[in-house]
């Protein structure tokens, strides 16, 4: 009998959540994801310290201040992981932005631009490639000009809101990657549910994305990620994509049991879902409208930056002869524009978070008094 996993294999797109390359091999996913915790946890392992060494060197060849090298030894870090999965899967590695980029778009572009350009120095056709970006308004519009102008194909991240999926479809992006997982974790910690099967609020907002992307015939691929356990990924069984980790990968590999075909262009049109069009101020309002997804994708880049950040770090020893001086220092004055002010403000954990609560209970307040006043004024 036939594995879970092979079933899957014949109506979604498996993905490999992982840049561990024996996994990679062992399970034979079409594509591959990976991601600075990921690159973090795989560089920690003996077998994979040519590549860091190969990227220690290149950078030491290209610049001689440390600020500089730092920079170019992630990128090319993160090419060397690429282009080794791309030697096991037959299909496309996602590679991913600086996350400190988020709320910045020409930075995010020309970012992309220098990964691309490092793989293809390697003989890499950008075709194999997916930037990944964080699915902010600045990165959403990053991806859009990137595929429009550039030719280079987008997976566009930490998406937790319906507002979000709306945008990435607009702006024409090759890929979105709803976090299923991690939407349930939010909800369980809020409410103290357990939350099984169809009810699991995460695979809810992946179904609900798949059939308006459906119904509405747009080209975006919805590639569900983060998942939890495997009855989650059972539960999104016939979605466009699914990328899995390789736990949950073998728990897949030992299951015999029968796959039920959950989503198909099909069943995507039984239950109509009108078409909606958003501008940034639109975005911006539906998103924040859903707490949920403003908490987690705030914390999501929080935590992709501080990985990306210990990996710099890791880099940085290598590269430098002297450790860095613990001196304390003074508080400097700074100026901040649009883009650092939603960086600075987005690493706030609390701030974001109760800002956008109070815009909703304002709101809230707000739309009861003009309630009230109509009822007074209808007759």
């Amino acid at each position: 009998m036939s594995t879970v996993l092979d079933q899957l294999k014949q109506n979604t797109t498996v993905v490999a959540d992982t840049g561990d390359f024996e996994a990679i091999a062992q399970y034979k996913p079409t594509d591959a994801t990976t991601n600075p915790s990921l690159i973090l946890a795989a560089s920690s392992k003996p077998e994979y310290a040519h590549l860091i060494d190969d990227a220690v060197n290149y950078a030491k060849s290209k610049s001689s201040d440390i600020e500089q090298q730092v920079d170019i030894a992630t990128n090319k870090l993160l090419i060397n992981f690429g282009a080794e999965i791309l030697k096991i899967v037959p299909g496309r590695v996602s590679t991913e932005v600086d996350a400190r980029l988020s709320f910045d778009k020409q930075a995010t572009i020309e970012k992309a631009l220098t990964l691309i350009k490092l793989y293809e120095d390697q003989g890499i056709d950008r075709k194999r490639i997916l930037i990944k970006i964080a699915s902010t308004w600045e990165g959403i519009q990053a991806a859009h000009e990137l595929e429009t102008k550039h030719g280079i194909h987008c997976n566009l991240t930490l998406l937790f809101s319906f507002a979000q999926a709306v945008a990435c479809a607009e702006a024409g992006v090759t890929l979105i990657s709803p976090f299923v997982g991690r939407i349930l974790d939010w909800y369980k910690a809020s409410t103290g549910k357990a939350y099984e099967g169809s009810e699991d609020p995460g695979v809810q907002s992946v179904q609900k994305i798949y059939n308006y992307y459906k119904q509405h015939g747009y080209k975006t691929i919805v590639m569900g990620a983060s998942f939890r356990s495997t009855g989650e990924v059972k539960e999104l069984a016939g979605c466009d994509y699914l990328t899995i980790s390789p736990d949950l990968l073998h728990q897949l590999h030992n299951d015999t049991s029968s796959l039920e075909i959950k989503l198909s262009p099909q069943s995507a049109l039984k239950t109509p879902i009108e078409k909606i069009h958003l501008n940034e101020t639109d975005f911006r309002w539906l998103h924040n409208q859903d707490q949920m997804a403003v908490e987690k994708l705030s914390d999501g880049i929080r935590k992709f930056y501080a990985d990306g950040d210990k990996l710099a770090q890791s880099l940085r020893a290598r590269l430098s002869k002297y450790p860095q001086s613990a001196l304390k220092t003074p508080i400097e004055k700074i100026h901040l524009n649009e883009t650092d002010f939603r960086w600075l403000h987005n690493q706030d954990q609390m701030a974001v978070e109760k800002l956008s609560d109070g815009i909703r209970k304002f709101y809230a307040d707000g739309d009861k008094l003009a309630q009230s006043l109509r009822a007074r004024l209808s007759k």
